[in-house]
């Protein structure tokens, strides 16, 4: 019996390992992940001379700085602050403007040593791409899209109801009466063609190139700021200091946390300066002009909303306040009922800047990412003779209008928020990392001709990923860079390697970069624990306090790793002082207010992010034009021929590199999908 069934069982054991190397085939190796991974998080190479475009370097530092002015004080300066002052912060709404203003100073500094840096349109998006990573990149500029379609559309249609409301709704019973209603979730009560058409006529002007924009920006920021100085005047001979006396309430009716609530939502005041960066490649010395542009339009932006806040709240008590439109009603209650006229006319100019600043900024990210091949090629092109992205224009010019026309945007305007904070989160991590690596910027320039030093590693600034030979190479490295008496950045300072000497066998920038990683989920856990800690979560005040305590020595710990570090000293362009503790700031800072958002705003950010993803798996990584720039290693393939006699024979054929790689994943060989 068993010598009948021992051939039955024979060949089970071949069958197996049939099926398992059939398996084994479709399983990815460690290798090839490991060149996915190295894909995704590739960084963007940047030509030696940055200051070369295809853009009209047009923009002084006046211009690029109305254009801040203009992004930043919107509506928000006639709505938001009689909003805050009544309903979250009272009086005290000028103590929450200040700390938004320095809580938005560290973004925008950040902002600027970036733009100064790298003088290429594309903002967070450009940022992230040359420093973190190229999916890091592409879901910033995939965000930020949304973020300025959404907002140009809202403000057209803020825009559009403070019009109609001056002529007594005429233009919306007239709409509703000869064109209907509309009872569709999602969508608007009825079309706002007035809404549509002012982003039509924006467009065509932006069309015409950035000296026209530069120029209408100019007109629409003098009126507003006239109006806002007739408000200041006007408002501190009007003002009653008894209206911040304890029996109208006090200063600060809410205490601290009316403030700090107040704060959060006054920091959204100041989310325009980013303009200034995306206009970058068309400023004139953008090394100077983008910092000066971004800190004189961020000082005189929170110079206004404070100032209006004061005079605001001391012409009439705060509890009496008009939400709406608080400074026109003010005005009118105290007798002076024609200026709210020149109110309407400061408001609707402030709106117009706001949606030239976004249909400025919109196509130049746009063309930024279509440049890099991420994503469609139509939008890269530049119109020869305006020099502007034409065809990202009136693309994104269209669908705005479209979004204006017909969507109901109050369920949308939450999602802005959290795309811009999470672009802010990313610049600053991306400054922490570019400041502790090298670049090319610090050696001498090679001669003309001349070929840059083959040195095993280039610098962030190239955009280029560290790469040696061999491992006796990367050794060879090391004690060359410990036997210099000048550190390069990204190594341990020399004070601290007595202490930490395993640290200084890895290479530069390494331990900098694990530590931010180890910051950011710090601060994630961190803030998840202040703000969810007692409301969602319930915990204990013993597990309450000693996850604070822990999470808190995390962040701790990993900046003062990150200190410990050699940064880069001497740039000729704008630094941002007190690395790394004022992006660490930002960053912890952004983290909260994130978390302090709605539910159904973190679904809407994934539904989008989900979409993102695949556009980017789609086409994006398909078309990346770093794929062109990666070498191609030579590889060997061998292949067996059986002939029918038995014999095996073994050719051997050497695999070169194509010219021109196909567009996709060229480090997945297609022999050895065929193995």
């Amino acid at each position: 019996v068993s010598g009948q069934g021992s051939p039955l069982r024979s060949p089970r054991p071949a069958q197996g390992r049939t099926c398992c190397c059939r398996m084994a085939r479709w399983l990815p190796r460690s290798a090839d992940l490991t060149r996915f991974c190295q894909k995704l998080n590739r960084v963007k190479t940047l030509e030696d001379d940055m200051m070369e475009t295809s853009f009209n370097r047009c923009l002084s530092t006046i211009d690029l700085t109305l254009l801040g002015i203009g992004g930043m004080v919107g509506s928000g300066l006639y709505v938001l602050t009689g909003t805050v002052a009544k309903e979250i912060a009272g009086p005290a709404v000028i103590v929450s403007f200040i700390i938004a203003g320095f809580a938005s100073l560290l973004a925008a500094l950040c902002y600027a040593e970036f733009g100064a840096r790298v003088p290429k349109t594309g903002s967070a998006y450009m940022f992230t791409y040359v420093s973190v990573g190229e999916i890091w990149a592409f879901l910033i500029g995939w965000n930020v899209l949304l973020e300025y379609m959404i907002g140009g559309a809202a403000v057209a249609r803020a825009w559009s109801g403070y019009l109609d409301s001056i002529f007594n709704h005429k233009i919306k019973n007239f709409t509703e009466t000869h064109v209907g209603t509309w009872q569709v979730p999602f969508l608007a009560r009825y079309p706002d063609f007035l809404a549509a058409a002012i982003l039509l006529v924006a467009t065509a002007f932006i069309s015409f190139g950035a000296k026209v924009s530069s120029w209408l920006n100019h007109v629409f920021s003098a009126i507003s700021m006239g109006v806002i100085l007739f408000i200041l005047i006007m408002g501190f001979v009007l003002a009653q200091p008894k209206n911040w006396s304890s029996q109208e309430g006090g200063f600060a009716p809410y205490g601290l946390s009316g403030i700090m609530a107040g704060t959060a939502t006054c920091f959204y005041a100041f989310v325009g300066f980013d303009v200034i960066a995306a206009s970058s490649e068309e400023a004139r010395n953008p090394q100077q002009a983008v910092p000066r542009a971004i800190a004189f339009s961020l000082g005189l932006a929170t110079g206004a909303y404070i100032l209006v806040s004061v005079v605001l709240t001391l012409m009439v008590p705060w509890h009496t306040l008009d939400p709406d439109s608080a400074l026109a009603d003010a005005f009118y209650r105290r007798g002076y009922a024609w200026a709210g006229f020149l109110v309407a006319a400061g408001s609707i100019c402030a709106m117009n800047t706001v949606l030239l600043s976004n249909l400025f900024s919109l196509p130049r990210i746009v063309y930024a990412m279509a440049e890099d091949g991420l994503f469609f090629q139509v939008f890269s092109r530049v119109h020869p003779r305006t020099q502007v992205p034409v065809v990202g224009i009136v693309v994104f010019g269209l669908l705005m209008a479209l979004l204006a026309l017909v969507f109901d945007l109050e369920a949308l305007v939450q999602f802005l928020s959290i795309g811009t904070l999470l672009a802010y989160t990313f610049v600053a991590a991306s400054i922490i990392v570019l400041r502790f690596q090298q670049q090319k910027a610090d050696a001498p320039a090679p001669a003309a001709g001349g070929h840059p030093s083959p040195e095993p590693r280039e610098g962030p600034s190239a955009g280029e990923l560290k790469e040696y030979e061999s491992f006796s190479d990367k050794l060879q490295l090391v004690d060359r860079d410990k036997s210099k008496e000048h550190r390069e950045p990204g190594q341990l300072k020399a004070a601290f390697e007595p202490y930490l000497e395993f640290l200084s066998d890895f290479c530069p920038g390494e331990v900098v970069t694990v530590a931010v990683v180890t910051l950011m989920v710090s601060a994630i856990c961190l803030c998840s624990i202040l703000v969810f800690g007692n409301t969602h979560l319930h915990l204990p005040t013993w597990s309450y306090s000693l996850l604070l305590v822990l999470f808190s020595l995390g962040f701790l710990l990993s900046l003062l790793l990150i200190w410990a570090h050699e940064q880069q000293r001497g740039t000729r362009t704008f630094q941002i002082p007190l690395v790394p503790l004022s992006p660490a700031l930002s960053i912890i800072l952004n983290i909260y207010l994130m978390l302090k958002l709605s539910y159904m705003t973190w679904l809407r950010f994934a539904v989008w992010l989900l979409l993102g993803l695949l556009v980017y798996f789609g086409y994006g990584i398909w078309h990346s034009k770093e794929n062109l720039r990666e070498p191609r290693p030579q590889r060997v393939t061998a292949r067996y021929v059986v002939f029918p006699s038995g014999s095996l024979e073994e050719r051997v054929q050497a695999v070169q590199p194509s010219p021109q790689p196909p567009a996709g994943l060229p480090d997945t060989d297609s022999e050895d999908c065929k193995r």
